[in-house]
């Protein structure tokens, strides 16, 4: 199908809808994600030190909704201690645990912060020595809000809010070294990955909606004001720049830190240039939700 062809389908079988907040605010926030490709090994060594996880077997998931249906989608996660459920750890406990969080690692790291950003990106690829690479998905969370890192270093002095970038973070990261522990622990939010060897190499990751995220068509979205698997026309600027963006892409995928209904998260593809433009992206945009003719809006 040519692009006249494919216009004039989502035109004819469409009616768009301008997204906007209860407030009547029609402009949001619109970041880029993207899927980091992280040297590591299978195994820990002076180098790969830092553990990618796997789900803990001693974390509790309690579904909400199937005792509270008016509670939505809404999950605890949480652990045995006694006869009492509590919270599940959190990353400080995580990182500095004593021995009493114990979970499967499916890869070691060099890097501390590319760790951390691998959770916010919520996928990746661990690229081995012999030329490997292992696929990792999100797997599920540890209950804990997500915190900006960003947010937290600019509310302190560390960093302008313009130099809140990924790439401004990772560069106040290696100049302040001794400052880095407590300030990710300032996001209490910990992901924890599975590996998915069964996917495609040249497959994007896999969204919340269970297929593949394509690159520059993808979009992670708040699902409680817009349903996954729909049409979504996205007009924003690129990263740094006015210069407009502008075009048709399918919420495909969600994320802790996409909060209500004008924000979206742009999937920018994978590796170092995706990442580039990625970490620079924090637009004002706005959002149009794609709906059938004829077939009721979904209620929030």
């Amino acid at each position: 199908m040519d692009d006249a062809s494919a216009r004039g389908f989502f035109e004819s079988a469409f009616m768009p809808y301008a997204v906007t907040a209860s407030t009547g605010e029609a402009q949001g926030l619109i970041t880029g994600y993207y899927e980091p490709v992280l040297p590591g090994s299978p195994t820990r060594s002076a180098t790969f030190r830092y553990p990618v996880f796997g789900v803990p077997p001693d974390m509790i998931v309690v579904d909400l909704a199937s005792l509270y249906p008016d509670l939505g989608q809404r999950r605890l996660r949480g652990r045995i201690e006694g006869r009492r459920l509590v919270p599940y750890y959190s990353r400080e406990e995580i990182e500095r645990s004593d021995g009493r969080f114990n979970a499967p690692v499916l890869a070691w790291v060099s890097d501390p912060v590319a760790l951390f950003f691998l959770q916010i990106q919520g996928s990746g690829r661990i690229a081995f020595e012999d030329g490997s690479q292992l696929r990792l998905g999100y797997a599920d969370q540890n209950g804990h809000p997500y915190r900006s890192l960003g947010r937290h270093l600019v509310e302190r002095g560390e960093l302008q809010l313009e130099q809140a970038s990924m790439q401004g973070i990772q560069a106040w990261a290696t100049a302040n070294p001794d400052k880095l522990r407590a300030a990710l622990d300032a996001n209490p939010s910990y992901v924890f990955f599975r590996a998915l060897p069964e996917l495609p190499s040249q497959d994007g990751p896999i969204g919340a909606l269970g297929v593949p995220l394509l690159a520059r068509a993808s979009l992670a979205v708040d699902r409680r004001f817009v349903p996954l698997g729909a049409p979504v026309y996205l007009a924003t600027t690129y990263p740094l720049s006015d210069a407009p963006l502008e075009q048709l892409a399918v919420a495909l995928d969600t994320g802790g830190a996409i909060r209500g209904p004008v924000r979206a998260d742009y999937y920018w593809g994978s590796g170092a240039e995706a990442g580039a433009m990625a970490g620079r992206m924090r637009q004002q945009g706005r959002l149009w939700l794609l709906w059938p003719r004829g077939e009721a809006l979904p209620q929030r």
